[in-house]
């Protein structure tokens, strides 16, 4: 059956736009935002997804405040409309592709509210393919682009009012489409092989006032690397390409007792200058907490919860139950950055979790 996206010459293998070139029912298309303020005392993380080969999309909206996190969820049938992203009270503008886009999320009373807009500082910048893999079986083979910005606009949080002002909110973003489980998942089969294996990760969209910066590398139980990036993207108007900065090397000071950093280095390198870049991590948001990321088990991306679901909820991070789940999920960390000289803010992403023989960790149980 044609959709109506079929009347434009977008497409890319010869299906209707309808259906995605894979029948896998793991594709996914989404983005996130993340937001934060420069004193790390209140970040804000929302994204939209839709699931084609599910017949579902979904949105949220967490805003973190001190030990409180306010969330709105939601999740509808997948209509033909692409290009409108609607569901329940959320909605994502695309004002100027790459340059601005609007996210209004409504709500009544003292509901969790925002209307905000993206407003671009530098270009985006392509990741490289990520493709990962638990011993023979895909779970990742995605594209995404990154970008840094600013926000304008306003949040509504626990009755309170919140101008957004551009001066002073930081914007980091990404948009990805791939395979990656989402919604309901199939029996696993046979367990891996590998029962000491590991997962740690570092993602930072850095915003400076000259330029941005992308790190980004994943590494296996034993320090292998199998993902590496790291990027300095200059003003569009600079005409200059990004620069390559290396290998990144990762000094990383945990909490005692925990695997929560408190600060972290990065050494990178130009063509003839080394250069390190310098992270101390503020507020953080967990993404297991509410926005829906693996191991959330209140909800998950791509989850059926029925048509014009909506759900509104408030987690205490004083809470046993809550405070269980930062061990094992990936962490978005608000992040002072400097490097040569240069003061820079954005989000430096992370998790280790299992066995990681660089950082000393040989378990689940190891600490910092």
């Amino acid at each position: 059956m044609a959709h109506p996206l079929d009347e434009y010459p977008i497409h890319q293998v010869p299906l209707s736009m309808r259906y995605p070139a894979t029948s896998d029912r793991d594709f996914y298309d989404r983005c996130i935002f993340q937001g934060h303020d420069r004193t790390g005392d209140i970040v804000m993380i929302t994204g939209l997804g839709v699931y084609p080969n599910l017949g579902i999309i979904d949105a949220y909206l967490c805003v973190r405040r001190g030990d409180r996190q306010w969330v709105v969820r939601t999740s509808d049938a997948l209509g033909d409309d692409r290009l409108t992203q609607v569901v329940g009270p959320y909605r994502i503008d695309v004002i100027d592709p790459l340059e601005r886009v609007r996210i209004v999320c409504d709500g009544d009373g003292d509901d969790l509210a925002a209307d905000l807009t993206f407003l671009a500082a530098f270009p985006p910048i392509d990741e490289p393919q990520h493709v990962h893999r638990a011993g023979d079986k895909l779970m990742l083979d995605a594209s995404r682009f990154a970008q840094t910005g600013s926000w304008a606009g306003v949040i509504r949080v626990d009755g309170q009012e919140i101008a957004v002002s551009p001066d002073t909110w930081v914007a980091t973003r990404d948009r990805s489409w791939g395979i990656r489980p989402v919604g309901e998942q199939p029996p696993p089969g046979r367990p891996p092989r590998d029962e000491g294996g590991g997962f740690w990760w570092v993602w930072a969209p850095l915003r400076f006032d000259d330029f941005a910066l992308m790190v980004i590398a994943q590494e296996q139980a034993d320090g292998h690397r199998i993902l590496n990036h790291a990027v300095r993207i200059w003003p569009k108007e600079a005409g200059r390409s990004p620069e390559q900065l290396g290998w990144p090397e990762f000094d990383i000071r945990y909490k005692p007792g925990t695997r929560y950093p408190e600060h972290a280095s990065a050494q990178l390198a130009t063509r003839g200058k080394p250069l390190t870049l310098d992270v101390q991590v503020l507020g953080a948001m967990v993404l297991t907490v509410g926005c829906g990321y693996n191991g959330d088990p209140d909800w998950g991306h791509g989850l059926w919860k029925g048509e014009g679901w909506v759900e509104r909820t408030v987690y205490d991070y004083g809470d046993p139950t809550v405070a269980g789940r930062v061990p094992f999920s990936v962490v978005d960390h608000v992040a002072r950055a400097t490097l040569d000289g240069a003061e820079g803010w954005g989000i430096f992403e992370h998790a280790s979790i299992g066995r990681h023989e660089p950082s000393g960790m040989a378990d689940f149980t190891s600490v910092g």
